[in-house]
């Protein structure tokens, strides 16, 4: 209890005020509840467009994948059918021929995206690394590094469109008609060579985000240590090794993860290079869950595909994170 005490009105005399805890208590537990809550408060919008946005076409997708919804119930697909498991044992069945193509699609998602990420990390790195050093045209060189990543999505693969036509494209001008490379004009944009097209079009277009990162998790990097490193001997391969990428990890764990996560559910890149159809060996699986979707009308089958996708997605970021916690515990033990 406490207490406080006031000269009275006559001399010499004192009295003796107590005050309750409660009363005290109460402002400050008010001040904290505000304090505390405001944060929460000023995230509800995000939260509230996040749920709308995300959250509930998502919660409709799933239901949507146990239904037998078709072009004949797209008008009200609350009516349709009840298909249980059936368009899951579809998709994985993969011996019948929707099963079959959902697994070609997979494994040549899987390839190209294990591509697309690393040439994307070696070629920033790479670059980010190059631009520490101090040279004439320094910023210019790094503005110019990332254009094809401030471009429009579709403005930029519109051009690479141009580029690999087979008559006047500037691909097949340059390596058939100049340098002799080739016997004939190569078709890029159909047959086995649309896999290198389009993995050409999203590393030159993915490779900018990964030096951005990269450079400027590199500023976090004490000269120091590269100095110490010279003077003991160590050359540009040595301190690559032993300072510059052991202090990215941190930086590349998150930027293998985010480069994987966006490069696997890429859909833009593909259906703007090769339209709603894509060639076989380029039918990445985001193109090929389109097609079952809004090519084929079957909106219950693409929706199981797209839940198989997003199970695959989690299970495989995951195990990621499990790793690479793991990884970074003994690094530090």
């Amino acid at each position: 209890m406490t207490t406080t005490t006031a000269a009275s009105a006559e001399p010499g005399e004192r009295t003796v005020r107590k005050s309750s805890p409660g009363a005290a208590r109460g402002p400050r537990r008010t001040g904290r509840i505000k304090r505390i809550g405001l944060p929460y408060l000023l995230l509800l919008p995000a939260l509230a467009l996040e749920l709308l946005v995300h959250l509930v076409p998502m919660v409709i997708g799933i239901v949507m994948s146990f239904k037998e919804l078709t072009q004949f119930y797209i008008r009200d697909w609350g009516t349709a059918p009840w298909a249980g498991l059936d368009n899951y044992s579809v998709s994985v069945h993969f011996d019948e021929p929707v099963g079959e193509a959902l697994l070609h699609s997979f494994f040549v998602t899987i390839g190209f995206t294990l591509l697309s990420v690393g040439l994307c990390w070696l070629i920033g790195t790479a670059a980010a690394v190059y631009m520490q050093d101090n040279f004439v045209g320094r910023g210019v060189l790094r503005a110019l590094f990332l254009v094809p990543y401030a471009l429009p999505v579709y403005a930029a693969v519109i051009t690479w469109v141009f580029m690999f036509q087979h008559d006047n494209g500037l691909v097949n001008h340059v390596l058939h008609d100049q340098l002799h490379l080739t016997d004939k004009p190569s078709f890029w944009l159909i047959g086995d060579n649309s896999f290198y097209a389009l993995l050409t079009v999203s590393v030159w277009k993915g490779w900018p985000f990964a030096f951005l990162i990269v450079m400027a998790g590199l500023q976090n990097i004490p000269g120091e240590l590269y100095e110490a490193a010279a003077l003991d001997g160590a050359g540009l391969w040595q301190q690559l090794r032993r300072i510059t990428l052991p202090s990215l990890r941190p930086v590349n764990q998150v930027l293998v993860l985010v480069l994987f996560l966006w490069t696997f559910n890429d859909f833009n890149t593909p259906f703007v290079l090769f339209g709603r159809t894509a060639p076989e060996s380029a039918d990445l699986i985001s193109v090929h869950i389109y097609q079952a979707s809004f090519v084929t009308w079957n909106f219950g089958t693409g929706s199981a595909m797209s839940v198989l996708l997003l199970l695959f997605l989690l299970v495989v970021t995951g195990v990621y994170l499990l790793l690479t916690s793991r990884g970074r515990k003994t690094a530090d033990v």
